[in-house]
């Protein structure tokens, strides 16, 4: 075991070096912590040894815990989850008093973090308990604690030092939203103490070793007289932070993230009682959070299984296929943004229109998107410069010779996209891969226009292209395993989430999420309170309600997807009552937020103001109303089980990607884990009860699927038959 090192120098100053092996970036395990400790009992007891530095030999610090020692924690149970946090709490605090004489405060030995590079999650909670935190002036480099976005909270002593280090109302961004900061931000909000060049690090960490101080040594929180900055909870400022920090949580996690809630209980009781109480008090809440399956299923789909996917877990055998140069065929808003991702990358970029104005125009997007970079010094005028000098606007397909990967994204018209295809494969090698950027079309029909099928695929980017972080990959019956590479190694060059699936209309994502549209749609035809779908929604941790969505989407598009689908589908086509209100809707040139009128009002501004009073007119509100659990169920439903369905039919064939790509790509309550982890925490058998029962009032469409009712039968769950790589039987 090695992952700590220890050196005294002939100043008597020991640097403990953390380098965990085989690793990017250190991690810590159960057996890291143990050596770390006996390392500072080893420097503590030694005579000769003055002081402690605490850094590491990678580019960065820490990348937080090791998630296989939180899953064997959860393992053994409530019991060996605390004792384990606790554990952990005895050699932070060990670090923290080193050695000081509880009553005169005096003796201890001056411990300092040095950090080279980013410090999240356990790699700042490690250096909070030191006495000093020095950080290397890098501006890639990202500190904080963002343990509340996989479901958990920082709970080994991050929660408690800080709230007692800057407050509860300066601590609540670092703590409830996790938000991370370069380190000249994180010194300015009190987060560490120092920022000095990369090179003088370890020589200013072992000068403020060498003149540390004994008053230098006690925490506020040790020092008699101490005092919550900002005011403890029964104190009139502290008072009003607390009653104003619960409504901000509730307000914004709808109550459904139990991580959140017990991270301000924590704060709360713990800012009542003496520091090493508080210590129990967060193992307690940490303990609480860790048992409860919404944070096992979010550690599992946010961290565990995103984590994965983004390294190829479902890359067929096939050589390196990373992209040197992107041809991106159409300029719009979504080949615009996937030419500046493309281009962020260091992948040079040949973005082509019909208009030479139009491909400048999509030029220019990038350049817009980086001015505002720059507004924030986020990017530097040579960056500026470099990544525009890689993007080439033109009209002229032989521009595109020596590309390896076409993006097509032109208009959603299978004519248009034949035409496109051609004129590439012309203009290309034959080794070229050519990926049609389509939301609804089947690749397999749009193949046929390919002289060279099994180097086509579809790629589906979500707009905006450069915030959304999932790209959906679409494999037609012809499509070989070099597209499949050359699409999953483009995915990774740009930095986003892919995940694969088999042809078929809406494929994954949009044949998800249509159907919530839908029934709230759906909803408001029958009479049910508008806000209450909305709300309902919300409730139950949607980012946003379907009539919202359908709004920030489009009507028309809502309208032209639907007159696609009801061709395609004929006699059985199932939702002529959505099409009802929509059509009504754009008739009336309520096209949603970019005509500034839809299922909300907005003011001239574009500012929502509120749902549109003109509904109630053509659909009155029904006096009596459906239960809150009701609206609720039909809207998790009508999502659920179409990936349910896309699985029993082969169109998904990993649940990992079905959870995964539910929450990037349209936000499918996160404190859930995904539609799939979601069945797993209510059970098969409780999911066919409220199929059947909807099913009973509303139709066929909440019919329950074979698979699951064969599952509720046998008792298992989806992650329990399926595993990691799920292939439907």
């Amino acid at each position: 075991m090695t992952d700590f090192t220890m050196a005294t120098d002939a100043d008597g100053v020991a640097t403990i070096t953390w380098d965990v092996a085989a690793k990017s970036m250190n991690v810590m395990s159960t057996a890291g912590f143990a050596l770390l400790s006996d390392l500072v009992d080893q420097a503590l007891a030694d005579p000769g040894v003055k002081g402690i530095i605490i850094t590491s030999a990678k580019k960065d610090f820490a990348g937080g815990m090791d998630l296989n020692v939180i899953a064997q924690m959860r393992a053994g149970g409530a019991q060996a989850i605390f004792d384990g946090v606790m554990t952990m709490h005895k050699v932070l605090r060990k670090i923290e008093l080193a050695g000081m004489d509880p009553k005169t405060k005096k003796g201890a030995k001056p411990i300092v973090a040095a950090l080279p590079g980013t410090a999240l999650g356990i790699g700042l909670e490690l250096p909070l308990s030191c006495h000093r935190i020095i950080a290397a002036d890098n501006a890639k480099a990202k500190i904080g604690l963002p343990e509340i976005m996989v479901g958990i909270f920082p709970g080994a002593g991050g929660t408690t030092r800080l709230a007692r280090k800057m407050g509860a109302m300066m601590a609540a961004p670092f703590l409830l939203e996790g938000k991370l900061s370069d380190p000249k931000a994180a010194k300015a909000a009190g987060l560490i103490d120092e920022v000095v060049a990369p090179e003088a690090l370890l020589a200013r960490a072992k000068e403020w070793v060498l003149g540390a101080k004994d008053a230098d040594l006690v925490k506020p929180w040790d020092d008699k007289g101490y005092k919550m900055p900002g005011g403890a909870p029964y104190h009139p400022a502290g008072f009003m932070t607390f009653v104003g920090a619960n409504a901000m949580v509730h307000g914004k996690t709808m109550g459904v993230y139990p991580a959140a809630k017990a991270l301000l209980a924590a704060v709360y009781e713990g800012a009542l009682v003496p520091f090493d109480t508080a210590l129990r008090i967060e193992a307690r809440h940490f303990t609480s959070v860790l048992m409860n399956p919404s944070s096992a299923a979010m550690i599992r789909s946010l961290f565990i299984n995103k984590e994965a996917l983004e390294k190829g877990a479902n890359r067929p055998e096939a050589p390196d296929q990373s992209v040197k140069k992107v041809g991106v065929i159409g300029a719009g808003m979504m080949g615009a943004g996937i030419a500046y991702v493309s281009a962020m990358a260091g992948i040079d970029v040949v973005l082509i229109d019909a208009a030479q104005e139009a491909a400048d125009r999509g030029k220019s997007y990038s350049e817009g998107l980086l001015d505002k970079a720059l507004q924030r010094k986020k990017t530097t005028p040579e960056k500026k410069a470099e990544v525009l000098a890689r993007i080439t606007a033109t009209t002229d397909y032989a521009a595109l010779a020596g590309c390896d990967l076409i993006v097509e994204a032109v208009f959603e018209d299978v004519k248009v996209k034949a035409e496109v295809t051609a004129k590439v494969e012309a203009a290309t090698g034959a080794d070229c891969i050519f990926a049609t950027n389509t939301s609804t079309l089947p690749i397999t029909a749009l193949a046929k226009a390919s002289a060279r099928a099994e180097n086509f695929i579809g790629i589906h980017f979500f707009s905006p292209v450069d915030k959304m972080m999932l790209v959906e990959i679409i494999k037609g019956k012809a499509t070989g395993p070099r597209a499949v590479a050359k699409a999953l190694d483009y995915v990774r060059q740009i930095r986003k989430t892919p995940i694969v699936v088999n042809d078929a209309r809406f494929f994954y994502a949009n044949r998800c999420i249509i159907p919530y549209i839908n029934e709230g749609i759906r909803m408001v035809a029958e009479g049910v309170e508008p806000a209450l779908v909305e709300n309902a929604a919300k409730l139950v941790g949607m980012p946003l309600g379907p009539l919202q969505l359908v709004d920030e989407t489009s009507i028309d598009l809502g309208v032209k997807i639907a007159k696609a689908t009801r061709a395609a589908m004929g006699d059985t086509y199932p939702d002529g009552a959505v099409d009802e209100v929509l059509f009504w809707m754009a008739d009336a040139g309520r096209l949603g937020k970019k005509s500034n009128s839809g299922f909300y009002a907005y003011d001239a501004t574009g500012k929502r103001e509120g749902l549109w009073d003109g509904l109630a007119a053509k659909y009155p509100v029904a006096e009596a109303q459906p239960e809150l659990t009701l609206v609720q169920h039909r809207l998790l439903m009508a999502q659920v089980l179409e990936a349910v369905r896309a699985l029993e039919e082969g169109v998904l064939t990993d649940i990992r990607e079905g959870d995964v790509g539910a929450i990037l790509g349209w936000g499918f309550a996160p404190w859930s884990g995904g539609p799939f982890s979601w069945l797993d925490i209510i059970g098969a058998l409780r999911a066919v009860e409220i199929c059947d029962s909807l099913t009973a009032t509303f139709g066929d469409r909440f019919a329950t699927p074979a698979l699951l009712r064969e599952m509720a039968a046998k008792g298992e769950t989806f992650y329990g038959r399926f595993g990691g790589a799920a292939k439907a039987a």
